[in-house]
């Protein structure tokens, strides 16, 4: 009888180690993820430090009871499930990275001949950002969208359509030079209404879903350019299309596995 329980015992003990072996290699492909993938670094503490318990009380083989025994059991059944929470997240997140890539090339690839310098295309803060120069999209002091920079909302509108399942937040900025213009009180204000008549363009010729869409004025106060010099004034003049994913299925993991409250 003593035999047999040292043997399953030391079986667990492998078993036990295999599964630190995977809680390893998962930290090592989730090290490269960006913001989203922090939120699993509580959870791979908890594996690490539950396997060490587990090994800590299996030193003496000869003490462990039978209570022990189905202890440590279904410790190893909440680590394989806290496994398989981590690596369902971990696809979700890879599936979100390749959507944010393709997006990035469709419009790189769509706008390549009509933005040149005044518009970049990035993924900062696990989100796709368009960024337009306002020169390029209003005239000084206004906030009426130029005909000339329909053609670049156009483009982007395409895309934008071609994924209807994510969601976009226009924001507008300025440098810290107060406005001086009749009918505007401040940066906040002007910020807004430029982000605002983008939505409006998206939305009325270009045929955007508004539930889509919203307006942001951020004024001068997420920079991007050194406000004490012209260039870094001029770069932070700017519209910004942040293209949002779809965060549902990320609450719908944490529901399921009693994350979300």
């Amino acid at each position: 009888m003593r035999t047999t329980l040292t043997i399953t015992l030391l079986s667990l003990l492998f078993l036990t180690s295999c599964n630190q072996a995977k809680v390893k290699e998962l930290e090592v492909k989730l090290s490269s993820s960006e913001q989203q993938r922090e939120m699993l670094a509580t959870q791979l503490e908890s594996v690490q430090r539950t396997n060490g318990d587990l090994l800590n009380r299996m030193e003496d083989l000869s003490v462990i009871s039978k209570e022990g025994a189905t202890s440590i059991r279904e410790s190893l059944q909440s680590i394989s499930g806290q496994t398989s929470y981590i690596r369902d997240l971990n696809t979700s997140i890879q599936r979100k990275d390749s959507l944010n890539l393709a997006l990035v090339m469709n419009l790189k690839r769509s706008l390549d001949d009509v933005g040149g310098e005044d518009i970049d295309v990035e993924v900062r803060g696990g989100k796709v950002h368009v960024s337009i120069s306002d020169k390029m999209l209003f005239n000084s002091g206004s906030a009426r969208v130029n005909a000339t920079a329909e053609r670049v909302l156009e483009n982007i509108s395409t895309v934008l359509n071609d994924h209807r399942d994510l969601n976009v937040i226009v924001e507008g900025h300025t440098d810290n030079v107060p406005v001086n213009i009749n009918g505007v009180q401040d940066n906040w204000e002007l910020s807004t209404r430029r982000a605002t008549a983008v939505v409006r363009k998206l939305v009325d010729k270009f045929y955007v879903d508004p539930a889509r869409l919203s307006a942001s004025g951020r004024a001068e106060f997420d920079p991007r350019g050194d406000n004490t010099t012209a260039e870094g004034r001029a770069k932070n003049r700017r519209t910004e299309i942040v293209i949002t994913p779809n965060l549902d299925e990320f609450f719908q993991l944490a529901k399921d596995n009693g994350v979300a409250g």
